[in-house]
């Protein structure tokens, strides 16, 4: 059986990075090029990490492509100090990985996203971990992509808790709650694997230390990416106790979506000042077919007994 093809969408910062190794560790899928966003870092830098971290981890096949570079209500980005606090000012925990000896792909990512899903369509699973704003390029730009994709899954927005970056808006959807609202009333039919479950999947450094006792190189420089990231954790939250998988999580749920439990919503987002970036149900649409899939409980053993697997395999041939 032909592997299915994979796509990322990522601003490449720590959980990012875990999210790639995820991708590439996991049997049965073919991850085929990864598209880089603004958030945790500047587009540029998130496309050079993804670089780094695919170097790192044995595979320069890849190619990485960027994206849009600001969110579509305004014409520059300006990186939050919350996001170097958490990902380190390099985005990867200030860790030193060398400079990748391949190049950012000339093509757009927003061409490179419309091109796959006429070439691949259902066999194609697109995973945005940042914000919305590339896919809603691509569906403004290729409305017939809403229907043609395979499989949407993105790590972003909260529904049964507050948000993490305001009451209300999780960071994701923050970043353009206008692009993730033009996405999550259009056709396309998607599952939201947002703070509700993420913020259940943790990381301690319990595992962090498997990783370093393989004596890889792969092992060591995760092992540390991922320490910083559990610092930052407890320098903001230190009721969780670790650092909390949000991105690997999405890939996984592309992937199996048994990981979790899910209610069939339509969904909104706000983007009024008071509220901006809230993602709620739709009530218009209460008694409309549905087109999100909202997850609200994670089995998180199995899915971190999954996690550990596939990365420590990973890390052992690296």
């Amino acid at each position: 059986m032909a592997k299915r093809k994979l796509i990322l969408d990522l601003d490449t910062g720590i959980d990012d990075s875990l999210a790639i190794a995820y991708a590439l560790g996991a049997p049965d899928v073919d991850l085929i090029g990864i598209i880089g966003s603004y958030g945790n870092v500047l587009v540029e830098a998130g496309g050079q990490n993804s670089l780094k971290i695919l170097e790192l981890l044995g595979h320069t096949d890849i190619p990485v492509y960027l994206g849009e570079s600001h969110s579509s209500t305004s014409d520059h980005f300006d990186r939050m100090q919350v996001s170097a606090d958490i990902h380190g000012e390099n985005g990867i925990g200030q860790v030193d990985l060398p400079d990748p000896q391949r190049s950012i792909e000339k093509e757009s990512g927003v061409d490179f996203l419309i091109d796959a899903v006429h070439k691949y369509g259902k066999d194609l699973t697109l995973v945005p971990t940042g914000p919305m704003t590339n896919l809603a390029a691509a569906i403004k730009k290729a409305p017939e992509i809403a229907t043609e994709i395979g499989n949407v899954t993105f790590m972003g927005g909260a529904l049964t808790v507050p948000g993490n970056v305001t009451a209300y808006a999780e960071a994701n959807i923050n970043q353009d709650a206008e692009a993730a609202n033009a996405v999550l009333t259009s056709p396309l039919h998607s599952t939201m694997v947002g703070l509700d479950v993420t913020l259940r999947t943790l990381l301690t450094k319990k595992e962090t230390q498997q990783w370093r006792d393989l004596g890889t190189v792969a092992g060591e420089k995760f092992a540390d990416i991922v320490d910083y990231y559990i610092q930052a954790y407890v320098d903001v939250n230190d009721n969780l106790g670790g650092c909390a998988l949000h991105d690997p999580l999405a890939v996984g749920v592309a992937l199996d979506p048994s990981f979790v439990t899910t209610i069939d919503l339509n969904m909104v987002v706000n983007y009024n000042k008071e509220t901006y970036g809230r993602t709620i149900g739709d009530d218009n649409r209460l008694n409309e077919p549905t087109n999100v899939k909202v997850s609200v409980m994670v089995d998180k053993d199995r899915y971190l007994k999954t996690f550990m697997e596939y990365l420590t395999n990973l890390f052992k041939q690296n």
